[in-house]
């Protein structure tokens, strides 16, 4: 009877470790609210990313800047599922990819981290309660950083 009990209590402690690393696994599908055109103007600056839906185990981006009709830079961007995490890979200027593994993630907000990166060392979307999305990119501490205050942008692939 001992052994059937402890065996009972054992299999409890297993599926309960089970259902614990199930529910604290990072999917991709809960960044959802990323995908879409996002949009920041400041002065005569233009700065976009477009994500795509989740699909894959993927999610994919593409952002530039342009400034006074002229493109300053460009930047291809994706997250990835890889196992219970995801992995944030940023190429700059069609560099070869930087990766930041997941730090946090809520259901409004997702941070990444890459300490040994020279800046940023993390980078942060926040799903804002008016539909926008602000990026932030920072420093170890947070006190260095910038933030993109995007909104969602309407223009399509046709052009404006």
């Amino acid at each position: 009877m001992r052994t059937r009990t402890l065996g009972f209590v054992f299999g409890l402690v297993i599926l309960g470790s089970a259902l614990a690393v199930a529910q604290n696994a990072s999917r991709i599908d809960d960044l959802k609210w990323l995908a879409g055109s996002w949009r920041l103007e400041k002065s005569g600056t233009v700065i976009e990313e477009q994500w795509n839906a989740p699909a894959g185990g993927v999610m994919l981006a593409m952002g530039r800047t342009v400034k006074a009709g002229k493109l300053v830079e460009f930047e291809f961007l994706r997250i990835e599922q890889r196992g219970n995490s995801l992995v944030y890979l940023a190429q700059p200027g069609g560099q070869p990819p930087t990766e930041f593994a997941l730090e946090s993630m809520t259901p409004t907000e997702v941070v990444f981290a890459n300490l040994q990166h020279d800046f940023p060392k993390r980078i942060r979307y926040k799903k804002n309660a008016d539909g926008s999305v602000t990026a932030r990119v920072e420093d170890e501490t947070g006190k260095k950083g910038q933030d993109f205050p995007y909104r969602s942008s309407t223009v399509g692939l046709g052009g404006q």
